[in-house]
């Protein structure tokens, strides 16, 4: 026989829990002959018993009912279910901080933060130690800021040698120039890379040019070309944050954007740039876009992790309206354009994964490549020459 006390002991459960457990009819002491309560053997065992299964999950009053009659194999399948629910929460959870100590990837949660809340997790890399010009690299390459270094120094290894960070030809620029109405005076070529676009427009007008890239490298690349073609004169290029444009409003009546826009994010940069403009400037601004209205499954699949925002050229044109322009032209990009930048990427992306299969930059370039050979002309670049509209 044991007393309450000695019971508790054996359970390592608190008195006032036994008394509870009598309470419902779990077990039943009796009065020794010296007053104190005293439980048998058998009580010991039920409640050993009840500890089991509580330990699947189930209630007090499921475990009563489990020790009192046939078991009821309805709640058992329910509780498997929350636990299998329970469970995947906290696997969740201890991958996600595993993460965060670095010791898995962040892809994924980087990812589904941005979409939920863009803002908060911008702020959130910025606390981390990410300056702005990390944090959109971080965005839109590494997906990751546990592998950002290595991600980035691979990547740039790879662009640092190729003359094209992206799709464009003098072709295509050239024809969106002639759309402009008006012989430019003032001009701003935003996120203009190693800037192609800059020399060709420093080249077709007689404007001031101020070429943007947040990029160092980039902008220094570009200063040595416009000083060998002597362009250095008329063309100013500063290396700054296309998202905070250090101008005033009124500053330009041309504005050029290719293939920068998504940085932002389309409309943002419609909304943000628009204010720059004299009244009836332009704004030719390009933007990758779904050309046909069912595309692959796996074109769908890769962009919508690359370019969230993609849309058709229908969407981008409602939403120039709304943004207070009226489009003078827009036309796609030619293929030539995609097959110069593609090329010499390929080739570099082949003979760098010889030697690092492994390189999560080189292995991401490698797939976007086979997107574009399999789907190109399911998606482009559109380019949208566009008025301020007052």
């Amino acid at each position: 026989m044991y007393r309450i006390s000695e019971l508790a002991a054996q359970l390592g459960l608190a008195r006032s829990t036994l008394l509870y457990y009598e309470k419902r009819g779990l077990i039943c002491g009796r009065r020794a002959s010296n007053g104190y309560r005293v439980y048998g053997e058998l009580d010991l065992q039920k409640l050993r018993l009840l500890q089991q299964l509580q330990a699947g999950g189930l209630t007090l009053s499921e475990c009563k009912q489990a020790l009192e009659a046939r078991l009821d194999r309805t709640v058992l399948s329910n509780r498997l279910a929350e636990l299998e629910t329970e469970i995947a929460h906290k696997q969740q959870a201890h991958t996600l901080l595993s993460a965060l100590l670095g010791r898995g990837s962040l892809r994924d949660w980087h990812a589904q933060a941005d979409k939920l809340a863009p803002d908060a997790h911008k702020n959130w890399l910025e606390q981390q130690g990410f300056d702005e010009q990390q944090t959109l690299y971080l965005k839109w390459l590494s997906k990751d800021m546990n592998e950002h270094d290595t991600y980035m120094a691979d990547f740039m290894a790879v662009f640092h040698r190729l003359e094209r960070w992206g799709p464009g030809s003098n072709t295509d620029t050239r024809k969106a120039l002639t759309h402009i109405p008006f012989a430019p005076h003032t001009v701003l070529d935003i996120g203009c890379g190693k800037g192609f676009a800059t020399e060709l427009l420093a080249q077709q007008t007689q404007a001031q040019i101020t070429a943007v890239d947040n990029e160092a490298q980039a902008i220094d690349s570009l200063a040595a070309r416009l000083k060998h073609a002597e362009l250095d004169k008329r063309v100013t290029p500063l290396c700054a944050s296309m998202t905070a444009l250090p101008f005033q409003s009124g500053s330009f009546d041309l504005l050029w954007a290719e293939s920068s826009a998504y940085i932002m994010g389309f409309e943002a940069a419609l909304n943000a740039w628009r204010p720059l403009l004299r009244s009836a400037g332009c704004l030719m601004v390009s933007d990758l876009v779904w050309l046909n209205e069912t595309p692959s499954q796996e074109a769908i699949t890769f962009w919508q992790q690359e370019y969230p925002d993609m849309q058709t050229v229908a969407v981008r044109l409602a939403q120039i309206e709304q943004a207070g322009f009226r489009v003078l032209s827009h036309f796609t990009l030619s293929e030539q354009a995609w097959a110069d930048y593609y090329g010499p990427l390929k080739a570099e992306v082949e003979q760098r994964l010889s030697h690092q299969p492994d390189s999560a930059a080189l292995q991401d370039m490698a797939r976007e490549i086979a997107i574009y050979e399999r789907y190109l002309g399911e998606f482009g670049y559109q380019m949208f020459v566009l008025q301020r509209s007052d």
